[in-house]
């Protein structure tokens, strides 16, 4: 058979190659099937995002008595190898804790009742300070006058307080959402061994036994080394707050410093409402705005070491989460299941973290560098 030049050229040598096929069709981007399941992958997530939002009485319970038992589990293993029943150190450990958050809750309390009954006086006495920003006010009004805009700004009014008792519901559970949490954490505490046991034996193989029990191992020790050193770190920052407010004359030190180190819990947002109560606290207590700014000024320093340097240092690289995954987690969990869905955006973050390290490693196959 006789081979044209210009096959030879399109051969590129190589003999027994046919040419390539100008008209042929080139395979699509994405492929129906891939598409389909990029579709069902999706009403999968948000079915399963529907179902926590709409059933939050059920699952937050369950998957906080889960994150803060998996943290308490390694207590539990510490009493148990003093012949302490695991049942028993469950119990004893579950009753710490809430004799713990119990004193919390008293020291927040006790000022929060009292500046609640002063609500009118205090709202008075802010509004008289915040006659300084009267001036600025006008002054933007003119220069808004000028540069044509028709709107104007009404005086400046603190809003009403209303929103207390709202506010309250929404933070405080229902007694069936505490007693499930209570009794699921007592029972999941006790039963971890047998759980764990229990999930590493259900697959067949021997490889994905091991990677289950190493995954089980590392969420319990990070989740554990995370409530230890954060509790720490935030007893430390509640104790410099309270050193602060006594310092420069704040009413009720301990009180603040107990709800310093509880809002520290919940990242960014925690460290930042902390710095709007000082703002108020100060503002209402101190006859001058500069002195009623002193301790919010001094929380912001202490606040600022703690986070670029303490934490950081204490925790490690390790438990060292991105602050943009931080950021979304909080936003996310926060949105779905409110002021406990913060407390466990970072728990569940790094569970999730550990979960792709360990079934999707680094030595997997993926995309070619551009």
């Amino acid at each position: 058979m006789r081979v044209l030049p210009s096959e030879r050229l399109l051969s590129n040598g190589a003999e027994g190659t046919p040419a390539p096929d100008g008209h042929a069709e080139l395979p699509p981007v994405i492929r129906r099937t891939e598409l389909v399941a990029l579709s069902l992958v999706g009403l999968l997530v948000i079915a399963i995002v529907a179902a926590l939002y709409l059933a939050k009485a059920f699952f937050l319970p369950i998957t906080m008595a889960f994150i803060v038992g998996t943290m308490l589990s390694p207590a539990a293993s510490f009493l148990e190898r003093y012949r302490v029943p695991r049942a028993v150190a469950a119990v004893l450990i579950v009753a710490a804790v809430s004799a713990a958050a119990t004193f919390i809750i008293g020291l927040i309390s006790a000022p929060a009742i009292e500046w609640s009954a002063r609500l009118p006086e205090l709202a008075a006495a802010l509004k008289e300070k915040m006659h300084i920003f009267d001036r600025p006010l006008a002054l933007w009004q003119q220069l808004q006058s000028m540069i044509g805009g028709s709107e104007t700004l009404a005086p400046l009014q603190l809003p009403k307080f209303e929103w207390v008792q709202p506010t309250v519901e929404f933070l405080s559970p229902t007694f069936a959402e505490f007693l499930l949490f209570i009794a699921t954490l007592i029972l999941f505490i006790a039963s971890w061994k047998d759980l764990r046991r229990g999930l590493v034996m259900a697959f067949g193989d021997r490889d994905w036994r091991l990677r289950t029990l190493r995954i089980l191992n590392e969420i319990e020790g990070h989740l554990g080394n995370y409530l230890l050193m954060v509790t720490m770190i935030n007893i430390g920052v509640g104790i410099g707050t309270g050193l602060i407010c006594a310092v420069t004359g704040m009413p009720n030190p301990a009180g603040l410093g107990a709800l310093a180190a509880t809002l520290n819990f919940i990242p960014i947002i925690g460290p930042v409402a902390m710095f709007v109560v000082l703002v108020l606290v100060g503002l209402v207590s101190f006859s001058t705005i500069s002195a009623g700014l002193i301790a919010p000024a001094c929380f912001a320093v202490l606040t600022f070491l703690e986070g670029h340097f303490i934490t950081p240092t204490i925790i490690g690289r390790r438990l060292a989460l991105n602050a943009l995954a931080i950021f979304i987690a909080l936003a996310f969990w926060t949105w779905l299941w409110g002021p406990m869905g913060a407390f466990l955006a970072s728990p569940l973050l790094i569970v999730a973290l550990i979960l792709k390290e360990h079934l999707m490693p680094v030595n997997s196959p993926h995309l070619p560098e551009a």
